[in-house]
C-alpha cells in the first residue's frame, strides 16, 4: 500500500503511556502527508509519544492506527510489534553497522523491503542524498552527517509508509546540522512521505514541519500549521518571549554575488538576507522573523547598515509584561512583530494605525519550498 494512499491519510493515536516518573495522555489524529513536528520543552513526552507510535513502548489503554491498519487496541487485545509496523525510524544516534560498510548497510534497508515496491529506488535514494561517494567507503571514519544521511538512506529503502524521526540533528554540531537538514526536507518531499519528527529546536520545525504539535508535560498544548503555531508559541506552556516570531512566504528575486546577498519578494515589499544560492530565481521561500530583529521608526531612517527598512502600519499593541510591549505591524500584504519597550511606545507615540517603518535587523531563510 502506497504512503499517498487515500486509506493512510490520518494517523490516529489514542494512548496513555505511563513511565515511572511520568505520563503521557494523547487522543489525536494527525494529518498522514506532509511533516508533523512534535514540538515541546525536554520532558514534554515527545519521544514517548514517537516510540508509542513505533511500537517501542506499549500504551496501559487506547488505540493506535494508520488509516485502516490497527497496531495497538487495548479493548481488542491487538497489538503488533515494531518489526511488523511498516515505519522508519531514524534515532539521535546513525546505529549503522559497522562491518557492512556503506553499501552494506544500504542493501541491509533495501532487503527489508516489500516486494513490488517501488517507490524507494535504489539509485533514487542514493542521488537524493549524495550517497555515491560514499558507497565505497566503511563506517568508521564518516562525519556525523554523512552517517546521518547513511542512516536516512537505510532507512528510506527499507520502503516504510511513515518516517519518524527522533531529533536526528540533536547530536549534529552547528555546521554538520546545516549540512543534513537540507537533505531532510528534500527526501520527504521527494518520496512524498508521511513523516512525523521531534524536535525542541524551533529552527528546525519552521524548516521541515507543514505543522506542529505542542506538548507540555504530556498532553498536547496546541496544534495546527507551523506558522500560526510559531506565532503563538510566546502566548503558550512552552512559551520563550525570545523566540516569538512570524513565518511569512514569498520567492527568491534574484542573487548579488558580489555583495553576497539573496533578495526575495514579499508581495511587493523586498528583503534582503545572506546568500541562498541553492535556491533558484522565482523559487517560493520561507522566511522566520524573529520580533527581537524587528525596530520601528516613525520617520524613514537613513544612514543606517540596516538593510530592511519596510512601510507599514501598527494594527496591534499588547502588554508583554515586565515593561515590555508586542506590537504588530502590517506590510502590503504580511505583518510582522516588535518586541518594545513601553517607553518606547510612548516616546514614539504608537498606537493602532500609526505610520511606520519597519527595521528588519536579522531575517533567517527557513525553508525553500
Amino acid at each position: 500500500m502506497s504512503a499517498s494512499d487515500e486509506s493512510t491519510s490520518l494517523l490516529g493515536v489514542r494512548a496513555r503511556v505511563v513511565l515511572p516518573d511520568f505520563t503521557l495522555e494523547i487522543d489525536e489524529r494527525i494529518a498522514a502527508k506532509g511533516v508533523t513536528a512534535l514540538f515541546g520543552p525536554s520532558g514534554s513526552g515527545k519521544t514517548t509519544l514517537l516510540r508509542a507510535i513505533a511500537g517501542f513502548e506499549r500504551p496501559t489503554r487506547g488505540r493506535i492506527v494508520l488509516g485502516d491498519r490497527v497496531f495497538f487496541d487495548a479493548e481488542a487485545g491487538i497489538w503488533v510489534p515494531p518489526h511488523e509496523r511498516p515505519m522508519g525510524f531514524l534515532f539521535q544516534d546513525a546505529r549503522l553497522f559497522d562491518h557492512l560498510g556503506v553499501s552494506g548497510n544500504l542493501d541491509f534497508g533495501a532487503r527489508r523491503r516489500g516486494r513490488g515496491d517501488t517507490r524507494f529506488a535504489f539509485r533514487d535514494v542514493v542521488a537524493s542524498l549524495d550517497l555515491g561517494p560514499l558507497l565505497g567507503r566503511r563506517i568508521v571514519g564518516l562525519s556525523g552527517g554523512e552517517r546521518q544521511r547513511v542512516a536516512l538512506g537505510r532507512t528510506l529503502l527499507s520502503g516504510p509508509e511513515l518516517l519518524l524521526l527522533d531529533e536526528p540533528l540533536a547530536a549534529l554540531d552547528v555546521g554538520r546540522k546545516a549540512e543534513i537538514l537540507p537533505y531532510l526536507e528534500k527526501v520527504t518531499r521527494r518520496f512524498g512521505i508521511p513523516t512525523v519528527f521531534v524536535s525542541h529546536d524551533l529552527d528546525e520545525v519552521v524548516q521541515l514541519a507543514d505543522r506542529v504539535l505542542v506538548l507540555d508535560d504530556g498532553q498536547v498544548a496546541g496544534e495546527g500549521a507551523t506558522a500560526e503555531i510559531v506565532e503563538g508559541l510566546d502566548l503558550g506552556p512552552s512559551a520563550n518571549r525570545h523566540e516569538a516570531s512570524v513565518v511569512v512566504e514569498g520567492c527568491v528575486l534574484r542573487h548579488d554575488t558580489r555583495l553576497h546577498l539573496t533578495l526575495v519578494d514579499l508581495h511587493g515589499d523586498t528583503v534582503s538576507l545572506p546568500l541562498a544560492d541553492r535556491l533558484e530565481e522565482g523559487a517560493p521561500v520561507r522566511l522566520r522573523v524573529r520580533a527581537r530583529d524587528v525596530a520601528i521608526a516613525i520617520v524613514q531612517p537613513e544612514g543606517l547598515s540596516i538593510r530592511n527598512v519596510l512601510p507599514g502600519h501598527v494594527t496591534a499593541i499588547r502588554d508583554g509584561g515586565a515593561g515590555a510591549a508586542d506590537v504588530t505591524i502590517q506590510l502590503r500584504e504580511d505583518h510582522l512583530r516588535a518586541q518594545l519597550t513601553r517607553a518606547a511606545v510612548e516616546e514614539l507615540g504608537l498606537a493602532e494605525g500609526s505610520a511606520i517603518f519597519a527595521l528588519v535587523k536579522s531575517v533567517s531563510l527557513d525553508r525553500g519550498r
